[in-house]
């Protein structure tokens, strides 16, 4: 599958030839790439400048292995092959990834997902709502894609896949017959441009809470980001009788400047807000799972989901707006939902024989997010909750300080311990941590504890766990490898 360089650069809105030694006719580009270590005989490399590396840099190493022309916002002249300026060099990789398959979005309904807690669940409710509605869906999220019968994983410690492998994954689902595209959109993958040619039909959005202001230094700041789903609606192509509609979370702060934002539909959900489109109440928490009645235009549907915490409420009720901007009935609504048996990672119950505690793992890595799990993890059992997690190196640093003091409000006893300390002191984040856990009156000894060593740090709350107990590891949750350094390490809490 190659492509005359010529029809790709047709995609950009602007850009400037600064180096065409034997001009752009007859180059043929048979991949994209902007890692130059990727570059192959006849590919097109795009030069990015990321936060602590910038590949114009690698220019020379990319035509080195083959590229046969290079894209990027720098000004150069003396090249080998064709240079072609752009302003935005990561909008132009996504625009050119895009020409390049074909532009596969507007061969299909896309519907992206975007918030700090809930997308990959959420996605993923999507997804069973529209195969019980018979649309044969595909999906991108940050644990794994699914085009058909496959299913691939999108790798280790990632958010969005890049721009690139968006549009391969798109492409793979329009040529395997999907109809509809559910794709997860994180802070990150929005401001850096890796869904920015993707012709999104329905925008939805979980809530916008404390997390990633390391890299959007304010919370303003990074609900832009997660606006700019909402604002590519007005942009993308339009589909034959798919309107463009944004699913908002009335509940929460991002709500008034998300829904100031043009779209043809917008569909707010609700616990607490009976004038929302879909309203939730009737709540009632089990053991096996939830139930309750979503107030829609249509009329009450009663629901049930095998997932627990009352945050899943919410979840639902925001595929339950996706589901119904795509056309799926309500029948197929409540069946797809009930049918979600849970995401690796989320909530996820570890139980082997002879076992008679409870013990989940779960993702959380917010101060919310730990504060639903830990609500969630207290209703499935009247013993004690023991949660074990730790704070991000080189991450938002005010996190360290506010999940200790939930962890102490809602749980028996902590443990502290790492969690992708990276480049940064370990002993220094758990000093910080363990402080703020005596903050709120906890004890060092008999209210928390502090092990860095993971595997120990789990293998003690689980020694100390007895009959009725709740162990709960949260921060990692489906992620296969942590941090040390600047090394990935095998790592697996499931399997600790």
């Amino acid at each position: 599958m190659a492509r005359p360089l010529t029809d790709l650069l047709a995609a950009l809105p602007t850009y400037q030839v600064c180096c065409a030694p034997q001009g752009l006719e007859g180059i043929e580009i048979a991949a994209i790439t902007a890692d130059s270590r990727q570059a192959t005989p006849g590919s097109l490399f795009v030069a990015v400048r990321g936060a602590t590396v910038n590949g114009h840099r690698f220019i020379p190493s990319a035509v080195e292995r083959g590229a046969v022309a290079v894209v990027g916002a720098e000004a150069l002249s003396d090249l080998a092959v064709p240079y072609v300026r752009v302003p935005d060099e990561r909008a132009a990789l996504a625009a050119l990834a895009a020409a390049l398959y074909g532009f596969p979005s507007r061969q299909l309904r896309v519907v992206g997902v975007t918030g700090t807690d809930g997308k990959t669940t959420t996605c993923n409710l999507i997804y069973v709502i529209l195969s019980a509605a018979g649309q044969q869906p595909g999906m991108i999220s940050t644990v794994s894609a699914r085009i058909g019968d496959q299913e691939l994983d999108t790798g280790l410690h990632v958010t969005t896949p890049d721009a690139v492998d968006v549009q391969r994954y798109l492409a793979q689902m329009a040529a395997a017959g999907c109809q509809t595209a559910v794709l997860e959109a994180t802070s990150h993958g929005l401001h850096q441009g890796r869904v920015a040619a993707v012709d999104f039909d329905v925008a939805v959005v979980t809530n916008v809470t404390h997390e990633h202001l390391d890299y959007h230094g304010t919370w303003e700041a990074y609900l832009e980001a997660k606006a700019l789903l909402f604002r590519s609606l007005a942009d993308a192509a339009r589909k034959p009788g798919q309107p463009k509609v944004a699913v908002l979370n009335a509940d929460d702060a991002s709500y008034g400047r998300l829904s100031a934002i043009s779209a043809d539909r917008r569909l707010s959900y609700s616990l607490q807000d009976p004038a929302a489109d879909l309203y939730a109440d009737e709540i009632e928490m089990g053991a096996d799972g939830i139930r309750f009645v979503a107030h829609t235009p249509a009329g009450p549907l009663p629901l049930f989901t095998p997932l627990v915490g009352r945050f899943n409420v919410y979840n639902c009720l925001a595929a339950l707006g996706a589901g119904l901007a795509l056309g799926a009935s309500p029948e197929a609504i409540a069946q797809g939902i009930a049918a979600m048996r849970g995401v690796e990672g989320r909530m996820e119950r570890i139980a082997v024989d002879g076992q008679d505690f409870l013990a989940i793992v779960d993702f959380a890595h917010t101060p919310q997010s730990l504060a639903s799990a830990l609500e969630a993890a207290r209703s499935l059992s009247s013993g004690r909750l023991i949660v074990v997690f730790g704070s991000a190196g080189l991450r938002d640093r005010e996190k360290r300080r506010l999940m200790p003091r939930i962890a102490g409000q809602h749980a028996d006893r902590t443990i502290l311990t790492a969690e992708d300390p990276r480049t940064e002191p370990l002993e220094a984040i758990l000093a910080t941590m363990a402080e703020a856990a005596r903050e709120v009156g906890g004890q060092e000894g008999r209210d928390f504890l502090v092990i860095p060593d993971r595997t120990a740090a789990i293998q003690a709350a689980v020694e100390a766990a007895e009959p009725g107990d709740v162990v709960m590891v949260c921060g990692k949750g489906h992620e296969r490898s942590m941090c040390f350094g600047e090394v990935e390490h095998p790592w697996r809490d499931q399997d600790v």
